[in-house]
């Protein structure tokens, strides 16, 4: 019975279509903090490299080293899913490898305490960033950071 009343409702008041393209409103994507966790695994790699004669150090360097990684999964995959679009993927044809790509380093720095494998994630993070940046139309510099880690970020900066 109830669902002869929805049926009946519906052809007098047919429920429009309703769509949206992400989870949050457009206009807060921001590679910003998956760079920061890539800084955040070269810095724990390079701290449990040099502590490794103090077990309770590597232990807690290992365990930030590995939730930043995840963090920079996370973040890299809310870009891919939420952010770009197919337009995006016609203009940068290598950007769903560049992702694959940088998840797969998140995943290889998650698992070793390397600073090689940090600063192959931190680049990658970098190549994604630009191309994010470009989308929205802004230009794009690599300044070196100024965190311990000393390593080139990219940051958004307006076109003139």
């Amino acid at each position: 019975m109830k669902y002869a009343i929805m049926r009946m409702l519906d052809r007098i008041t047919p429920a429009q279509k309703a769509s949206a393209h992400c989870d949050i409103p457009c206009g807060i994507y921001d590679p910003h903090n998956a760079q920061m966790a890539a800084h955040t695994v070269i810095r724990m790699a390079t701290l449990i490299n040099e502590n490794k004669d103090d077990a309770h150090k590597v232990a807690r360097f290992t365990a930030v080293k590995e939730q930043h990684a995840e963090l920079c999964k996370h973040e890299i995959r809310v870009l891919w899913a939420d952010y770009f679009k197919p337009e995006h993927l016609q203009k940068y044809p290598n950007l769903h490898e560049l992702v694959w790509k940088t998840l797969k380093l998140a995943s290889k720095a998650r698992q070793e305490a390397d600073v090689k494998a940090g600063d192959e994630l931190l680049e990658s993070v970098n190549k994604v960033a630009e191309i994010f940046w470009e989308t929205k139309g802004m230009a794009t510099a690599r300044y070196k950071a100024p965190y311990p880690t000393e390593r080139e970020t990219v940051y958004p900066v307006s076109k003139k």
